[in-house]
């Protein structure tokens, strides 16, 4: 017996934190810094400042361990999808934890929302009093592109009744 088919999506995109160090090259850069701070926390040792050589080390360890951290908070990613009787949007979390909102697409408003004097901002589903905010960690043209590549999906989902499954 084979197993139902997934309804077929109409829209379908996965959102992901950009990076762009990739892992080799934050290795690189690490041996690098490193050198740099050894040779100087040498130089300050011979010179009698031995305490530096130990705080140059504690400032690649702080680099180190915030480049852990951006890379953590990079395991985030969001999908939406639209399915031929809702949106689906889901956040998956650094942690794993997994956040679902399903949203009726009939009268769905899609709106980029700017914060004032930040670039900071999301992108805003809004349907029947529900209100979901996905996209925060894109870049404003970003956020404007999947804007209108939704609405776009939208608009063609009212039109066509076979996308609905109508």
């Amino acid at each position: 017996m084979s197993e139902p088919e997934a309804p077929q999506a109409s829209f379908d995109v996965m959102l992901r934190p950009h990076r762009s160090l990739s892992v080799p090259g934050f290795w690189l850069l690490m041996l690098v810094i490193s050198g740099i701070c050894f040779a100087a926390g040498i130089v300050f040792t011979m010179l009698g400042a031995w305490p530096v050589f130990g705080f140059l080390g504690l400032d690649v360890l702080a680099i180190y361990l915030a480049f852990r951290l951006s890379y953590r908070q990079a395991r985030l990613f969001e999908t939406v999808r639209l399915l031929p009787d809702s949106l689906e949007v889901r956040r998956v979390h650094p942690d794993g934890r997994v956040e679902e909102w399903l949203l009726p697409p009939n009268w769905l408003s899609v709106e980029v929302e700017a914060r004032a004097n930040s670039a900071r901002g999301t992108v805003r589903l809004r349907s029947h009093g529900r209100e979901v905010r996905i996209g925060g960690f894109l870049s404003p043209p970003q956020r404007h592109e999947l804007a209108a590549a939704l609405s776009e999906a939208l608009t063609l989902w009212r039109q066509a009744p076979h996308l609905r499954g109508a």
